[in-house]
């Protein structure tokens, strides 16, 4: 690995070993989500806590400040929509030569293993490792399912991060499930947590993310689960609790209320 990649895997993965990545990069398949209408309002209260952005182009130029900002991971796959015929028919949207002008830490696109265009989201995830690797830019593959939410499951998220590892992704985002051992076990570069099962509570949040992290997992990149909170900076304070002190799920709940508290009072 050269100086270059050093230095960009350096900037994601703090001296722990762990990172919390908060993805903001939604609005290319969903448009204005809920919560991520205007994306500085919703982003700039958590740069803080993010120890990096996956995001797009358009909304890394249009609301993150250049003077401010933490390492860019830069989403390059798009093409579809939420009202087209297939979310895997992705392609590679964004050139290398864009990527190093925006002096981003990493790429990122998702790889749709199983659905009808496997072998298209596979090369384009090869030919990303190619180019990234001619300038020591490191890519993080992300095993999308989809509308296929059945998909969450060890055996079929442990052969998708697999793949991305074996194409050269130097990162796997995936989802955490039921035996997430089993995925970390079989994917030889680190992997970061999305999303797990829908849950009712901040409380099952936190669970599931130190069930990944004591399951090998080096943190996560979550983004509705933060920013659809109704506190926001509570929920990142404490997910980043887990993440770099080791906290257990009711130290993160605790303190969750306590800064939620804090914000309420604020609002008063």
């Amino acid at each position: 690995m050269d100086w270059g990649m050093k230095n960009r895997m350096a900037q994601l993965i703090q001296a722990d070993g762990h990172c919390l990545f908060l993805p903001v990069d939604h609005g290319y398949f969903q448009g204005p989500t809920r919560k991520l209408e205007e994306p500085r309002k919703t982003i700039e209260p958590l740069l803080p806590y993010a120890d990096a952005l996956f995001i797009t182009r358009g909304v890394l130029r249009s609301s993150v400040d250049p003077n401010n900002s933490k390492p860019i991971i830069l989403r390059v796959s798009g093409g579809t929509s939420m009202v087209g015929k297939d979310l895997a028919n992705e392609g590679i949207t964004t050139s290398i030569e864009e990527a190093i002008r925006l002096n981003v830490a990493a790429m990122g696109l998702s790889i749709f293993v199983g659905t009808d265009y496997e072998h298209d989201s596979l090369l384009n995830l090869a030919r990303l490792v190619n180019e990234g690797e001619k300038y020591g830019i490191p890519v993080m593959a992300v095993t999308a399912v989809g509308k296929e939410l059945g998909k969450r499951d060890a055996r079929f998220l442990a052969l998708s991060s697999r793949i991305a590892a074996e194409l050269g992704a130097r990162v796997v985002k995936t989802y955490w499930c039921e035996d997430f051992e089993k995925v970390v076990r079989g994917c030889p570069v680190p992997i970061v947590m999305a999303g797990g099962p829908q849950v009712d509570t901040e409380l099952e949040v936190f669970e599931f993310v130190h069930d990944g992290m004591q399951k090998g997992a080096i943190g996560v990149n979550l983004g509705r689960n933060i920013w659809q909170n109704d506190f926001p900076v509570a929920m990142i304070k404490a997910i980043r609790a887990i993440i770099h002190e080791n906290a257990s799920p009711k130290e993160a709940q605790e303190l969750y209320e306590s800064v939620k508290g804090e914000t309420v009072i604020g609002c008063e």
